[in-house]
């Protein structure tokens, strides 16, 4: 529901081609680096190509002392992310107007994702900030260092149901959990920005 937030990992249902485009069929992270052991957050959609997670809290991976900002404790998240890779959400927005997006990730080295609506352009490009710290001694915890991104985008959205496809442009090895879309007090209404 828009106003609110909108979570990554729970992207459309239909499959590859249809509902996400992965550039392979296997969940890098369902059932595969999370053993299929019958609970509900290592078996999270593993039969489908989009690469999910979530943040884990034993052994310092996601509460770690290099986050920008500590996640919650089991929030799941599209990781193992490559260019070329998209995937659908379909939302109801309660409101028309104008929204700002904050974004909860982590970015291994920087790049761009984009915003469709309805299969036309809403955002072009929102750069996304590295996480990388030299400073961690530990290698692979490079993709867990996570940061909130406010303002990311500005998007005028009319009410109804939409599909937002997130497109990851450049670089990938990035983590993308949810997007905060928060009605812009300043330009309240949709027909401000016709």
């Amino acid at each position: 529901m828009i106003p609110g937030r909108v979570q990554c990992a729970y992207y459309d249902s239909g499959g590859e081609g249809v509902a996400y485009h992965d550039t392979d069929a296997r969940n890098n992270g369902s059932g595969n680096l999370n053993p299929a052991n019958g609970t509900y957050l290592n078996e999270f959609r593993m039969n489908e190509g989009v690469d999910t997670s979530y943040t884990k809290f034993h052994g310092d991976i996601d509460n770690n002392p290099y986050d920008l900002i500590q996640p919650p404790e089991g929030q799941l998240y599209v990781g193992w992310t490559a260019p070329g890779e998209w995937f659908n959400m379909t939302v109801a927005v309660e409101h028309a107007g104008v929204y700002t997006i904050d974004l909860l990730c982590t970015s291994n080295r920087g790049g761009t994702i984009s915003l469709d609506r309805n299969g036309k352009p809403l955002v072009s490009s929102i750069n996304i900030i590295s996480t990388r710290n030299d400073k961690d001694p530990i290698a692979w915890r490079q993709w867990h260092h996570w940061n909130i991104m406010t303002n990311v985008a500005e998007v005028a959205l009319p009410k109804g149901l939409c599909v937002l496809a997130l497109h990851i442009v450049t670089e990938g090895n990035m983590n993308l959990a949810y997007l905060d879309f928060k009605i812009n007090p300043k330009e309240s209404t949709y027909e401000n920005m016709r």
